[in-house]
């Protein structure tokens, strides 16, 4: 499944009056763009999606109650269209997850169900309580509305990125909505730029899948990059999209990460969470040589004390592209 462009133009329109346009700033020494999304609603890209899709429900969808699951960002924005359209919201998460991030849904006034293991776990438990409870589900990144939501991000770094310029596009991937959205928003530029896609050796789902066609024996560690992990829904209608529309699928290290995260903090004063730092890693320790290029900064929902261990931990360094 290919969404169509319009759906994208239809979602800008749809979430205008609730969300903020994010800056876009330009780091000279490094050459890239950086879209901060961390400075989004409940601070993440997610509330694009969520919104986009809950907007779009009728009442009747609404009324059978909404239910999710995420590492977190999708969930706080799930539950910012549901204070909006006072729908029931539940939301399955991880044992794992972010303590802020669990504090952000609770504190959004969703049911919050906390589930053993990890993502997949609390996956499967959403879709199974959605069925059999006949509640609307609403997947993070495997729906064409959540898609197109986190698609118009992409519509605003074209309208903020100066005429004529031609940039490598640096995007994390966990299951692929944001990676697919801006993917088919760039369908239309010409000539079509180059979509990298990230991800954390950690939890490498979807570059296996992108890579060697399956995710069957991938094995799954801790990461900091939390809000990418877990393995990608069978089926999944970002699968197909991730495989046409990306030009290059890497992978960084959790070490990578930290030093991004603490680089964010040094050169530009921003606090970022670890599925954010995957594109200034892959950036930074030099995977992605082509410049300039944009990174999208997804989020910056991290624990201020898990960043400030990695700011006193991670030793510092010319952990710079020269």
């Amino acid at each position: 499944m290919m969404i169509p462009y319009e759906w994208l133009e239809q979602a800008r329109e749809r979430i205008r009056p609730f969300i903020h346009q994010t800056q876009l700033t330009f780091d000279a020494r490094n050459e890239l763009y950086i879209k901060w999304e961390s400075h989004q609603v409940t601070g993440s890209f997610k509330a694009r999606g969520a919104l986009s899709k809950v907007l779009s429900l009728a009442d009747w969808e609404l009324e059978r109650g909404l239910v999710t699951a995420s590492a977190g960002n999708h969930d706080q924005g799930e539950a910012v269209a549901d204070r909006m359209k006072s729908a029931p919201v539940t939301i399955f998460a991880s044992e794992h997850a972010s303590p802020i991030k669990v504090e952000a849904m609770w504190a959004l006034r969703a049911q919050v169900v906390m589930v053993p293991g990890g993502y997949a776990e609390a996956e499967s438990a959403g879709i199974a309580h959605a069925s059999e409870s006949g509640s609307t589900w609403v997947s993070p990144y495997n729906d064409g509305l959540v898609i197109a939501g986190q698609g118009t991000v992409a519509l605003e770094v074209l309208e903020q990125l100066p005429p004529s310029s031609t940039v490598t596009w640096i995007v994390p991937a966990g299951g692929g909505g944001l990676v697919s959205g801006i993917g088919c928003a760039l369908q239309w530029v010409t000539p079509t730029p180059r979509l990298v896609a990230v991800q954390s050796e950690a939890s490498p789902f979807l570059y296996e899948i992108y890579h060697h066609g399956t995710q069957q024996d991938v094995i799954e560690l801790p990461s900091l990059a939390d809000g990418l992990s877990g393995p990608v829904e069978t089926g999944s209608v970002t699968i197909p999209m991730v495989m046409n529309y990306v030009t290059d699928f890497i992978l960084v290290t959790e070490s990578e990460i930290r030093q991004a995260i603490r680089y964010a903090w040094e050169a530009y004063q921003e606090r970022i969470e670890g599925s954010a730092a995957v594109t200034l890693a892959a950036a930074l320790s030099g995977r992605v040589p082509a410049r300039p290029a944009v990174l999208i900064m997804t989020g910056g929902n991290i624990d201020p004390s898990e960043h400030e261990r990695i700011l006193e931990d991670t030793a510092s360094g010319s952990f710079l592209v020269k």
